[in-house]
């Protein structure tokens, strides 16, 4: 037995006074993998597996499918490219790319939470529907991403012309650096009207939010569309009404 295996399992020793026998267990598995991990690349010698360019060069064009796909509104066809992808070449860096939009395509057509569940409204306080057979646009962004900021002036042109015809609702977690008079100013500052809260969360976690900005659009109480609210025209908007 390894000095670093003894040491590993000591620790795991430590902790099971506080986690539980399933926890350790797990905990001895990932030691277990990590090490036949590390095994096989020092028989390597150290080096990376070189790249299969073929599959690289085929999964790259696959990737470019499900691109063209998402942004025509195919979710079906992006998903059967996605599962070709997955089946093929995961090991590729074009499918590593792609986890991010298959993170979003899960959701697609998963009920939506039983209601708008936030901690406090900032601007026009609104009782959302998820059930309503009007689209329902959801927002997540935080005060410090400058990617989420630029997208702004967008989602209140959307609102300027949609409010009425569709639900919309910005959503912040206030993370890292934000507080909540930053947010407040910055609403303020940017002549924000439309509908804007604070949540825990939980709604980021139903809709697979790893980063921001995301969107996401609720109707008739499933989700219908995930992605980045740079995608998102007003020929889907006018499609979904």
């Amino acid at each position: 037995m390894t000095l670093s295996r003894i040491l590993t399992l000591g620790a795991i020793a430590f902790l099971a006074g506080c986690a539980t026998a399933d926890r350790v267990k797990a905990l001895e598995e990932k030691v277990a993998s990590l090490e036949e991990k590390v095994e096989t690349v020092a028989k390597s010698g150290g080096k990376a597996a070189p790249k299969d360019e073929k599959a690289e060069k085929a999964a790259a064009a696959l990737y470019e499918e499900i691109g063209k796909a998402v942004r025509s509104g195919d979710t079906a066809g992006a998903k059967a490219k996605l599962g070709e992808m997955k089946k093929k070449y995961s090991s590729t860096t074009a499918y590593r790319r792609a986890r991010k939009i298959e993170k979003e395509l899960e959701v697609i057509g998963k009920p939506a939470p039983g209601s708008l569940d936030v901690e406090k409204w900032y601007t026009g306080e609104s009782k959302i529907d998820f059930a309503s057979d009007s689209p329902t646009l959801l927002v997540f962004w935080e005060i410090w991403c400058p990617h989420c900021r630029r997208e702004v002036p967008k989602m209140q042109a959307t609102w300027d012309k949609y409010k009425g015809k569709i639900q919309m609702v910005g959503l912040t977690k206030i993370t890292r650096s934000a507080t909540e008079e930053k947010v407040t100013e910055f609403i303020a500052e940017n002549k924000v009207t439309y509908p804007t809260a604070k949540e825990n969360g939980d709604l980021s976690k139903h809709f697979n939010v790893s980063g921001i900005p995301a969107a996401a659009v609720v109707k008739g109480g499933k989700i219908i569309w995930r992605g980045h609210p740079g995608r998102l025209s007003d020929d889907m908007i006018d499609g979904w009404l």
